[in-house]
């Protein structure tokens, strides 16, 4: 059998006991895939990565419960767990050096890093894995206490991105280079890069091989602002945007009942998922001014409408908030661009051949 075919099959075996809750059995699928010879960097980046993924995927479409889940979830956790205590010797002398490997403060899902963290035990590194969500405080006191060859930076939520930004600056402050990587930084890195990361990674593989180059060494005398990395922010859209956040959302609720009167027949609970929806758009919002780049507020948008749809729920309603919003924020031109091209991306897609025209909720 070759190794192609059989990783296919060890991933559809582990998706099935994932899927199932069973636990026990999907530990014996990699405890037999590693006993048949599979390396334990495949069974992590090419089985285990990828059920992790077709859970999220299969969530998106609405097939599997948040239950199901966050109980997927939590066996791929346990996998990665029961693989990583089967190490031969002492996987805390790492040969290669010492890392520190973490997720942005706020993060809460850390699957990725810990896959980044295994990968680099099994290629010689010593590695200290402090999990979700990292408060940037803490994280530096780590660094001055262990002095780490670098950082490794996780992040998949895109408004984590000001956070991530903050962490950047203080780890290359204390001389600590920074490796960010996650969906979180954007196609090719542009956001870790233009946050000032001195690298990032597509993946486990890449990570490993980004340190494996080695990186540069921050000089800590040269501290920066954030707007030298982000000069656009001194016009205080950002900031003022997120100041207000709470208002906004309390009035674009309201405002949507006129706009979109299916609302006023919602449940308690539907307003509440409703008012949640309006506070994601929001901080996409927000962080999208952040990095001045309107493909992350877009890039939201249409992943929501899918959500949404699969959950029977009129996608262009969200065209009614987002003009709901540009109408509270009539003095903040690069807000209400960013508005107008995510409602322009909403209205393309429901007129677009695979979706049909719809029905013109756009009032």
């Amino acid at each position: 059998m070759s190794v192609p075919i059989r990783v296919s099959l060890l991933r559809d075996r582990l998706w099935q006991a994932v899927v199932d809750g069973d636990e026990y059995s999907a530990v014996a699928v990699v405890h037999g895939a590693l006993a048949e010879g599979v390396a334990e960097e495949t069974v992590l980046l090419d089985v285990i990565a990828r059920v992790q993924e077709k859970v999220g995927a299969e969530w998106a479409a609405n097939r599997i419960s948040v239950a199901q889940e966050h109980a997927a979830t939590a066996i791929n956790e346990r996998v990665v767990a029961a693989l990583a205590h089967r190490q031969d010797g002492d996987p805390r002398r790492g040969h290669r050096g010492r890392v520190t490997v973490g997720c942005v403060d706020g993060e809460w899902h850390a699957f990725p890093a810990r896959l980044v963290a295994e990968i680099l035990r099994l290629r010689g590194w010593q590695v200290d894995y402090l999990g979700a969500q990292t408060p940037t405080p803490h994280l530096v006191a780590h660094l001055h206490r262990t002095n780490p060859r670098a950082v490794l930076l996780s992040g998949s939520i895109p408004t984590h991105l000001p956070t991530a930004h903050a962490a950047i600056t203080a780890c290359q402050a204390v001389g600590v280079p920074v490796l960010a990587g996650g969906r979180a930084f954007g196609p090719q890195g542009r956001y870790a890069f233009a946050l000032g990361a001195d690298r990032w990674a597509a993946d486990a593989r890449g990570a490993a091989a980004a340190l494996e180059a080695d990186l540069p060494h921050p000089d800590p005398a040269a501290a920066r602002q954030i707007v030298d990395d982000l000069p656009h922010l001194a016009d205080q859209e950002y900031t003022l945007v997120v100041q207000s956040r709470g208002t906004l959302v309390k009035q674009t609720l309201r405002d949507l009942e006129d706009r979109f009167p299916a609302l006023r027949e919602y449940s308690d609970e539907q307003r509440e998922r409703t008012a949640e929806d309006i506070a994601h758009v929001a901080d996409f919002l927000a962080t999208a001014l952040y990095v001045d780049d309107v493909e992350v507020f877009t890039g939201f948008l249409l992943w929501t409408a899918e959500i949404l749809e699969a959950r029977h729920v009129p996608a262009l309603s969200l065209v009614s908030a987002l003009d709901a919003l540009s109408d509270r924020l009539r003095d903040f031109p690069r807000t209400r661009k960013l508005l107008r091209e995510g409602a322009t991306a909403l209205l393309e897609r429901a007129h677009s051949p695979a979706h049909g025209p719809g029905p013109d909720l756009h009032v």
